[in-house]
């Protein structure tokens, strides 16, 4: 007389043993997309713990500098680390380029404060680009990981119901276990899906939260650069004051 398969052979080591090459591909596939998430959220998070730091360190020395000049020095000593920084540094170097000007470029067409604002627009533009790094993989991994568990159920499921059908033995003990099986994969592909939607979503709030901040502070540059309000003078006038732009931007 057959016995049936004991409850404590059946489960994840089990459904590794009875499936198939689609099977393991796709849970390769919610491996990888687990590894991509977790990466992520690792290197967005330490990426973003310095980002806010730098920025911290140089808006403190931008609002006390006693001009535009100071706040350049200091671009030069210590870099490029932040979105604050890098607006100001193509402030910067737009006046620098305006004053350098021949007049013989369509980029340098315009007035003066009109310059300032492409060089600033483009930042900004520079800047969103850098803080939705990722965001594309995490969404898309947070929307197709559950239909990627729930094709891997069904698979799982079919092929149990064909095995059983070919035992000639349809007891709710012998479709329990593969049918409870097969949703293992329902569930890891919920469990690589929620974190990265709590992923996104947090990140996706610092970038608007982060992007806030340096559109105020580009009204304010601009403002400081084109009026000449700590200094006096417009970013064309006066001393001759030379920009060195920072060899390369900062992580």
């Amino acid at each position: 007389m057959e016995t049936a398969v004991h409850p404590t052979q059946l489960g994840f080591a089990h459904f590794l043993a009875q499936a198939d090459g689609l099977a393991h591909f796709l849970l390769v596939v919610l491996l990888a997309m687990s590894v991509i998430t977790w990466y992520l959220i690792a290197s967005k998070s330490i990426a973003n713990w310095r980002m806010k730091k730098h920025a911290q360190a140089f808006l403190a020395r931008f609002w006390d500098a006693p001009g535009l000049a100071s706040v350049a020095e200091y671009l030069q000593n210590h870099g490029i680390n932040d979105p604050f920084s890098h607006l100001t540094h193509h402030g910067l170097k737009a006046a620098e380029q305006f004053r350098n000007k021949t007049g013989q470029r369509l980029v340098e067409s315009g007035s003066e404060d009109e310059f300032l604002t492409r060089a600033l627009r483009r930042a900004i533009n520079q800047d969103t680009a850098r803080l939705e790094y990722g965001h594309t993989m995490l969404a898309s991994i947070a929307s197709s990981a559950p239909f990627v568990g729930l094709f891997g159920t069904v698979w799982g499921i079919y092929h149990a119901l064909v095995n059983i059908g070919m035992s000639g033995s349809g007891s709710l003990d012998q479709v329990a276990g593969p049918v409870g099986e097969a949703l293992i994969m329902t569930a890891l592909g919920l469990a690589v899906a929620i974190p990265a939607v709590l992923a996104y979503n947090f990140f996706n709030r610092a970038k608007r939260s982060m992007l806030s901040d340096v559109d105020g502070f580009a009204h304010d540059l601009f403002a400081f650069m084109s009026t000449g309000v700590r200094n006096n003078t417009r970013v064309d006038r006066g001393e001759a004051r030379i920009y060195s732009a920072p060899v390369a931007r900062g992580a």
